[in-house]
């Protein structure tokens, strides 16, 4: 039985092993524009090499099919193309400013493989569609004045397993919007004693555990990373699954003609709140506080530097959730692109409300006491890059752009690390 149950974990570990070393594609399918940094002025005209490649060599008589045009609105589309030697050239232009995108499908031994390129065009004059409401920065203080009246009771439960020499990690909840509604998080903070800056981790799209950031915190500051919908952040992936397949199926389009109910509404409170609780129970030195998060946490950052002006720093990564009603007129809006399907007939309400939940109008409040650094990718086919540009173009205070244009809704590891720097620059830990 010994022997078995020995063989049994070799092969385990082997075919883990192998599991592991898997990484990308043989198969390559490259759309490369003429421009090194992908960026043109209006009214040029860009050029753009299609390449299908095995092991890096041209691969002839691939079948490929392909879309060309404004982002979200390519009205170039062509099927069953021949590339007799494995390249093909197309050309486009836009007369106004906006991301111009080719997208290629391959098919090769029966199997679809994937390719794009957005080309910006004077992207830096581009500026976004949706109005701020008159009384947008009087709901929102009066939201989190109301918020506030709630004691936030907080609990916070050490994990050993996930301490290390340098850091404690802790399970932290506190209450929210209303009693008894709570946020959960991790919180990582330096074991020696002393006062620290702090980063606020927000969240992206869905429903997950987490493991809080304890390579920031090993550096010299204080971390909280936070869930966004009331449930504890370190039980098993199962019960995420079925929640967010179950209940929360679609949460972001939860009472969307409702500002007050609106779902992410107690999600920003959730974001003001958690930095309550790191001035209050941490060892915070009450200068660096900074905030951060990609796609879904992209748009809770910029709402937390808007909101919350003891935020120094803030870095939203491909934020989504900004300028919704952009395609109302034709132009790419921002995921979850809630009126791009329907044209927004009949969802007058909605528009209304979305205005109190839109990223844009969140970078509009930014002071110039607060520094922003963005980045994104022109490829990224959920947050356009048309509204990660006209975005950042709103902001007023100091500001850093950084584009890697050929990431899509995902970041290399070269973005990661600059990121993370820029950051640690903020907090003086660099």
């Amino acid at each position: 039985m010994k022997r078995i149950e020995t063989l049994l974990l070799l092969l385990t570990t082997c075919l883990l092993a192998m599991q592991a070393q898997i990484r990308g594609s043989e198969i390559q399918v490259n759309v490369v524009p003429d421009h090194q940094d992908w960026q043109y002025t209006v009214g040029e005209t860009a050029t753009f090499q299609i390449s299908v490649t095995r092991s890096a060599t041209l691969l002839n008589n691939v079948t490929v099919d392909y879309e060309a045009g404004p982002e979200m609105y390519q009205d170039v589309k062509k099927q069953k193309v021949v590339l007799k030697d494995g390249t093909l050239t197309l050309k486009g232009k836009m007369t106004k400013p906006g991301f111009y995108r080719v997208d290629v499908k391959a098919y090769v031994d029966g199997k679809e493989y994937k390719g794009a390129c957005g080309a910006a065009f004077s992207p830096e004059k581009l500026q976004p569609t949706t109005v701020m409401p008159n009384d947008f920065e009087e709901f929102w203080t009066k939201s989190i004045a109301e918020a506030r009246k709630v004691d936030l009771n907080p609990t916070k439960r050490l994990l050993p397993e996930r301490c290390t020499k340098d850091v404690n990690v802790y399970e932290v909840s506190f209450q929210n919007i209303q009693g008894n509604y709570r946020t959960y998080g991790i919180l990582c903070v330096p074991v020696k004693e002393g006062k620290y800056p702090a980063l606020l981790r927000v969240p992206g799209a869905g429903v997950r555990p987490y493991g809080g950031d304890v390579y920031t915190a090993s550096q010299g500051a204080i971390t909280l990373e936070i869930g966004i919908h009331g449930i504890p952040v370190t039980m098993e992936q199962k019960v995420y699954d079925d929640v967010f397949n179950g209940a929360l199926m679609g949460y972001w389009e939860f009472n969307m003609d409702d500002r007050d109910k609106m779902y992410y509404k107690r999600v920003i409170i959730g974001c003001i709140r958690a930095l309550d609780y790191i001035a209050e129970y941490t060892p915070w030195n009450h200068q660096e506080l900074g905030v951060s998060g990609s796609s879904q946490g992209g748009f809770l950052t910029l709402a937390t530097a808007a909101l919350d002006k003891r935020i120094t720093f803030y870095a939203p990564v491909h934020a989504a959730l900004c300028d919704h009603t952009a395609s109302l007129q034709g132009v790419a809006c921002g995921w979850p692109h809630y009126f791009y399907w329907n044209k927004g007939k009949g969802q007058e309400k909605k528009i209304e409300v979305s205005r109190y939940y839109d990223g844009v109008n969140f970078a509009r409040l930014i002071t110039d006491q607060q520094k922003g650094w963005f980045s994104f990718g022109y490829n990224d086919d959920v947050v356009p890059p048309t509204t990660a540009w006209a975005t950042y173009n709103t902001v007023k205070g100091p500001k850093e752009i950084k584009p890697y244009q050929a990431t899509w809704h995902f970041w290399f590891q070269e973005q990661w690390d600059e990121w993370e720097n820029w950051m640690l620059k903020q907090m003086h830990l660099k």
